[in-house]
């Protein structure tokens, strides 16, 4: 018989609006504080003393505008963070200062996270949902020099950019860019030649949120319907369905694979966290602590595997932290 699901380990209560992205940072040596970094409806980043669970600094820099993208770059002093005011920011948190280094106006109104990747020492990409509804635009950060704008073939039709994943074979490969669209399409990008290499309908609406395996080749979207979608990347660099997954209730809000590869999990509109094998994608656990929906779902970065934590942001104003299947 299956062991009832626990209890989440704490709370985080504070941020005073609905969570739309967590962002941790767990791995830097001791005495360093493990830190989560939260970001709310009301436009506020809030820094998580994971020890303490207190904030250590609330952040304002998007004009109160909704926040729904957070990155560290390479450090927890460097925080990228992207909101509703059409604005990406470059934060400097060192030092105990709060200040906005330098910002990218995307002119885009949607609410597509960007993604990004380190590609050398101090050298990033940042892809985001462009000005013109189809189209993709990729960046060098921090010279913000322009590497390509991705547009969809003329009559494709795929709607605007939903979600996007930027990543590399292996250091030093080309880097590429998978986007789910509002058609249910994702498409594989060659940021180099700026071009689609293949393009698979995932799902019949858009896609909310995907996460890929850069290891397996493989990836997983979901939508607003009940279904999760497996896709694999072959050789050639064709997509193809691996496998589908349905779920009881409709809506995925967010995906994300562990960073070991062995789990994965999912945000649901039912307000529940569902975990699965990322092997076989076996059903392994569903989290029902949140009111409202889950908007995100983040794992820990901790190097001790035992220490490793997911935390989940909802629409309930609350952040809730687990820790489950460390072992494994």
């Amino acid at each position: 018989m299956a062991l009832p699901p626990p209890d989440p380990q704490f709370v985080l209560r504070g941020t005073g609006a609905a969570v739309h992205t967590l962002h941790f940072s767990c791995g830097g040596q001791e005495p360093a504080v493990p830190t989560l970094f939260s970001g709310s409806e009301n436009g506020l980043i809030h820094v998580w003393n994971l020890k303490t669970h207190r904030v250590d600094t609330a952040l304002d820099g998007h004009g109160r505008k909704s926040v729904y993208c957070l990155e560290t770059m390479g450090s927890k002093d460097r925080l990228l963070s992207q909101g509703r005011d059409q604005r990406i920011c470059l934060w400097d948190l060192a030092e105990g200062r709060a200040s906005v280094m330098d910002s990218v106006f995307t002119e885009n109104v949607g609410f597509c996270r960007c993604s990004l990747l380190k590609v050398a020492q101090g050298r990033w990409l940042v892809a985001m949902a462009a000005r013109a509804l189809e189209e993709v635009q990729v960046l060098e950060l921090p010279s913000k020099t322009s590497v390509c704008t991705l547009k969809p073939e003329v009559g494709a039709k795929l709607g605007m950019p939903m979600c996007l994943k930027l990543w590399q074979l292996n250091g030093g490969s080309q880097p590429l860019l998978l986007a789910g669209y509002e058609d249910g399409s994702v498409v594989l990008w060659n940021l180099s030649m700026g071009k689609a290499l293949s393009q698979l309908v995932c799902h019949q609406e858009p896609v909310m949120s995907l996460d890929f395996d850069s290891e397996k080749t493989k990836g997983i979207s979901g939508s607003s319907e009940k279904v999760l979608s497996i896709w694999s990347l072959n050789e050639q660099q064709n997509l193809q369905v691996y496998k589908t997954h349905t779920l009881v209730n409709a809506g995925i809000a967010d995906i994300t694979i562990r960073p070991d590869k062995k789990i994965l999990a999912t945000a649901g509109w039912d307000h529940r966290i569902r975990i699965f094998g990322w092997k076989k994608l076996k059903p392994l656990a569903v989290l029902d602590y949140h009111t409202a929906t889950v908007h995100c779902v983040s794992f820990s970065d901790h190097k001790n595997p035992s220490e490793r934590l997911l935390a989940a942001g909802s629409k309930d104003h609350r952040i809730s932290i687990w820790s489950i299947y460390t072992q494994t």
